[in-house]
């Protein structure tokens, strides 16, 4: 009987240069475990690549203070030799914020996250709300409506279920966190343009001239149903 390496899982923090889309973070981060040195577990899907676990992804249009991963080694060494490894590697699209060692048996980033909280920010004057967007999503009635690409149909969504707090720091910003509900997400921009009454077309990526929507930290949910910071 052939005993199984022992795996070591250590969970990375790394910041993106700008808003690139997913293939490209998830790429930059795969060649940085390549280049490291260090001795990675393969990813079934291909042999010659280090498995990863990386999500939620980042969506259209957003950016972030603070992405997740989770890589697989074969051997035991620092965090800080990861950290240091990783950072050498990497290429311009990522810098390596964090590094923290993990119970294997503890679920991937990639399932952990429950929560997700944005920084919207931007001037909402040109739309002239009747109301603040808490005020809004605090409604009983606040809904995201969808519309087909043919406009043949429409589907509302309400806001509530997926609205886990409201804040406003100041008169142009917005702090929202976003819960995930029976595995569905709801998108920061869904949110702010059922607000605004902008228009909502299923398929398409949605941009609000003007306004930022930046993802500033990720969240499990303890048995009791908290939310905490990963």
């Amino acid at each position: 009987m052939i005993n199984a390496p022992k795996i070591y899982k250590m969970r990375i923090e790394f910041t993106v240069s700008a808003a690139a889309d997913n293939k490209r973070i998830f790429g930059a981060l795969r060649n940085a475990v390549l280049k490291s040195g260090l001795a990675f577990e393969p990813a079934k899907v291909n042999k010659n690549w280090p498995r990863l676990a990386y999500g939620p992804v980042l969506g259209y249009g957003l950016e972030s203070l603070g992405e997740f991963a989770d890589i697989y080694l074969l051997q035991a060494v620092s965090p800080q030799e990861v950290h240091q490894a990783l950072s050498r590697a990497a290429g311009p699209l990522i810098a390596i914020k964090r590094v923290e060692r993990v119970p294997y048996a503890l679920p991937s980033v990639a399932n952990l996250a429950q929560a997700a909280r944005y920084i919207i920010e931007g001037d909402f004057s040109p739309w002239a709300p009747k109301q603040s967007l808490t005020d809004f999503l605090n409604g009983r009635q606040a809904t995201a409506v969808l519309t087909a690409p043919n406009a043949a149909m429409t589907q509302e969504v309400p806001l509530s279920p997926y609205v886990v707090k409201c804040e406003q720091p100041e008169e142009n910003k917005y702090f929202l966190t976003l819960q995930t509900v029976n595995d569905k997400t709801l998108k920061p921009q869904y949110a702010l343009a059922a607000w605004l009454g902008m228009p909502i077309v299923q398929g398409e990526e949605l941009t609000i001239p003007g306004v930022r929507f930046i993802r500033e930290g990720l969240f499990w949910r303890d048995s009791q149903g908290g939310l905490h910071r990963i």
